[in-house]
């Protein structure tokens, strides 16, 4: 009887070469350790120098990217892995109430932002003989979530970009995968919380009993849990994950909040 096939969803090919996008902090900073940790050789751009990323980029501003990429060829010399993470959570409001401008810079951001990265990476993942690409989106791209319009258009735009690419990209071998997080502790969630607070005038403490309701199991989730899931992404169990839309989020029921 021939043996079965056993993959290691806890580690990477060797040499295989990851760039994550906003990994100075948050989310991304914990992706970029487990990627590390996993035997990658990762290589993290952040819009805030004193994150101490590889190179500091604006995503969202072409000759930014044009230069990010120039970095990555002459550090790693190609590409297996990108994971865009990059993603500003905007203002939040009554539609009629939010600033046109900011729509616009958080689509800029979240949605320009992974459309550049992702179209400057795919000649390198080709060249590679294919790879791996996962778009950070949130459970906010696939639920309603009121007052908070422009993250939510950005959102669900990054998870509809996700879905489309890895139909236009697997005869490439390449993989496209989309995480959707629930609410992740720390301090970029207690800003959201704030600013929402603001705009509806609901208590903090009450909001943020609120924002663990949202969830079956009735906590936030941490980073790590969502580096552990591109982890496997990008280790071997992950070879036929493609085309996915993977909430780690604890059984979001609602998003709304108060």
């Amino acid at each position: 009887m021939n043996e079965p096939l056993i993959l290691d969803a806890g580690q990477v090919e060797d040499g295989t070469r990851a760039l994550v996008t906003g990994g100075g902090s948050g989310i991304g900073r914990a992706i970029a350790a487990a990627l590390r940790s996993a035997g990658a050789k990762v290589f993290v751009c952040d819009i805030d120098p004193s994150t101490e990323p590889d190179a500091v980029s604006d995503i969202g501003d072409e000759e930014s990217v044009d230069q990010l990429f120039e970095a990555i060829d002459a550090e790693l010399g190609g590409l297996d892995v990108v994971v865009n993470n990059v993603g500003i959570a905007g203002p939040a409001g009554l539609v009629d109430e939010i600033d046109a401008n900011a729509f616009d810079e958080v689509v800029r951001v979240n949605v320009g932002g992974t459309f550049r990265v992702t179209a400057h990476a795919v000649p390198l993942l080709r060249a590679s003989g294919g790879g791996l690409i996962v778009n950070i989106a949130s459970t906010a791209g696939i639920f309603p979530y009121p007052y908070r319009s422009p993250y939510v258009a950005a959102k669900w735009a990054v998870v509809g970009l996700g879905r489309s690419w890895a139909m236009e990209l697997g005869e490439a071998n390449i993989r496209v995968n989309v995480i959707c997080p629930g609410s992740v502790g720390g301090p970029r969630m207690d800003q959201v919380i704030e600013r929402e607070a603001a705009a509806t005038g609901v208590d903090v403490s009450a909001l943020r009993r609120g924002y663990e309701q949202q969830v079956s199991m009735r906590r936030f989730m941490d980073a790590a849990d969502i580096a552990g899931a591109v982890v496997y992404m990008a280790s071997p169990a992950g070879r036929h994950v493609s085309g996915q839309v993977l909430s780690i989020d604890g059984a979001t029921e609602s998003l709304r909040s108060s």
